[in-house]
């Protein structure tokens, strides 16, 4: 997503039971004066993503009373990867963490994560290791060990307005192209030109890989070859990024990033003011809001020839702390947050798509129409690049590169000599 909170109920009531200095009449850290472990855990988001862990929280506790959950949640993504690392080189980490997939690659080869391969496959797991879908690992797996669980994920689709398209003059809808092997690039390409000549956007896209990338392999391009970054000469790759710059330039594409407030990307799209939106599940939020429903359904990106191609999944993961001071219940606690039947009290209501197996109802819920496209992406799909991941700031780095380029600052051949500089030195 891209592509994932704060649970203030639980921080109410946990805040009274015990706290992480270890109050409560003397108790050890990590314990609560009346016995219970007091298990503490973190990750990000807003007030409104934590209401979904409410139901999670009190059925974990209610079967596990010996188990108190404390979460530590930051609301901006961009502070809380900093703050975890602070605080895992300084031992007062959170047992148990989410990592976002642009981050991972930093935490595994610093050694401050917890190998889960043994314990997922062990006797206490409620969710084994080929539970995941291997693509989804990305970063989080290396050399054969598994240092994060996927916790949910979003893959990113192509969300499509039949309003648009039609006020445009086009007739055929993607979704039934696709269905028909007949869901090329050339064929997308096309449809964007006859929504600019209507005067609509063809495109919005989100500065990130998930989008970037799945253009790229839609022209049969390669981003990472053999452990190097290809994508400034790779001949796919180099069409793929040229064609995004000119989109951007005569505003066939537009970038969500650079939007004014008051006209955003998700306005522009409940305006059918735009053909396609790439976003992942988390859309329908906004749809609910304030478009109509039937207008709008979704499409995988297009590949050269019509065929399915892997997709981009946008993935976080669930890691516990190398120095857990209660590394039994830690696993307790990872395991069923990401088993099938903690995502399916989970995610029920929310805008991600599972990352087990076994939990595709939360998705099939009727909307959009072509639902199953989230899971067929997720199945056969990938999450950022191992390569990539496993430079820390590496994968902002390229994106503002390419946003220099996408705005128009640099010209295209001198943003991929400065885009390639930039990577070669991150990577040597």
């Amino acid at each position: 997503m891209k592509r994932a909170i704060a649970l203030l109920a639980l921080m109410a009531t946990t805040a009274a039971t015990a706290a992480c200095s270890g109050s409560g009449g003397g108790a050890a850290p990590g314990a609560a004066g009346d016995g219970q472990v007091v298990l503490r855990w973190s990750t990000w988001g807003t007030a409104d993503d934590i209401k979904l862990y409410e139901g999670f929280t009190r059925d974990f506790e209610k079967r596990h009373p010996n188990i108190k959950l404390k979460l530590e949640s930051v609301s901006d993504y961009a502070d809380y990867h900093p703050k975890l690392f602070t605080q895992l080189t300084s031992k007062t980490a959170p047992d148990v963490f989410f990592v976002g997939d642009d981050n991972i690659g930093k935490f595994v080869s610093s050694g401050v994560l917890t190998p889960l391969e043994g314990l997922l496959a062990g006797p206490d797991s409620k969710s084994r290791p080929e539970d995941f879908f291997e693509g989804i690992y990305g970063g989080a797996k290396k050399d054969g060990r598994i240092y994060g669980v996927p916790n949910d994920t979003n893959p990113e689709v192509l969300w499509f307005d039949k309003k648009a398209l039609k006020e445009a003059g086009i007739g055929e809808n993607p979704a039934d192209l696709y269905a028909a092997g007949q869901w090329t690039m050339d064929k997308y390409l096309d449809m964007n030109a006859e929504l600019k000549a209507a005067g609509k956007a063809g495109s919005i896209f989100w500065n990130w890989y998930g989008s970037t990338y799945s253009v790229i392999n839609g022209f049969g391009g390669k981003v990472w070859d053999g452990g190097r970054f290809v994508a400034t000469t790779d001949a796919g790759a180099r069409k793929a990024l040229q064609t995004l710059a000119k989109g951007y330039q005569d505003k066939t594409f537009l970038s969500a990033d650079v939007l004014p407030e008051s006209n955003s990307a998700s306005t522009r799209f409940l305006k059918h003011d735009a053909g396609f939106y790439a976003g992942g599940r988390w859309v329908i939020d906004s749809l609910r809001k304030g478009g109509e429903l039937d207008d709008y359904d979704i499409v995988p990106f297009p590949s050269p020839d019509g065929k399915p191609m892997p997709g981009a999944v946008a993935a976080s993961y669930m890691a516990i702390n190398k120095d857990a001071r209660n590394p039994k219940e830690a696993f307790t606690f990872l395991t069923e947050f990401v088993s099938k039947e903690g995502q399916l009290l989970r995610l029920k209501g929310g805008g991600a798509v599972p990352s087990i197996k076994g939990a595709e109802q939360v998705v099939l819920d009727g909307y959009p129409q072509h639902a199953q496209t989230f899971l067929d992406v997720r199945d056969t799909g990938f999450a950022n690049y191992p390569d990539e991941v496993a430079v820390p700031g590496l994968t902002a780095a390229i994106n503002d590169e390419l946003l220099k380029v996408w705005t128009g600052k640099v010209p295209f051949d001198q943003g991929m000599t400065e885009l390639q500089k930039a990577v070669d030195g991150m990577t040597s």
